[in-house]
């Protein structure tokens, strides 16, 4: 079942399909995506620029931040990796 939630332009601001959530920018380009398991985010989540370059990429377990994180800067250069348990970083690497 499809829940969607739009701005007040009309755009949609997020869609729930099955277990995936999106959220969009107001242009409709895509914000965040991933899954959810009992209405808290879990598992790869994928979050965006608004001109669609990835700005993230990271785990969830429960709803706080689980496994690794990948951050990247404006044109999809990585700028750090970090480990993270149970919502809080364990490591960091920076690569600028």
């Amino acid at each position: 079942m499809e829940k969607v939630k739009t701005y007040a332009n009309g755009q949609v601001a997020q869609r729930m399909q099955g277990n995936k959530l999106t959220y969009f920018f107001k242009n409709g380009t895509v914000k965040a995506e991933g899954p959810i398991k009992d209405n808290l985010m879990d598992g790869l989540w994928h979050y965006y620029r608004e001109n669609g370059v990835v700005w993230q990429v990271g785990n969830f377990k429960h709803g706080v931040k689980h496994g690794p994180w990948v951050r990247y800067d404006h044109v999809g250069a990585v700028e750090y990796e970090a480990q993270f348990e149970d919502g809080k970083e364990i490591t960091k690497r920076l690569y600028h």
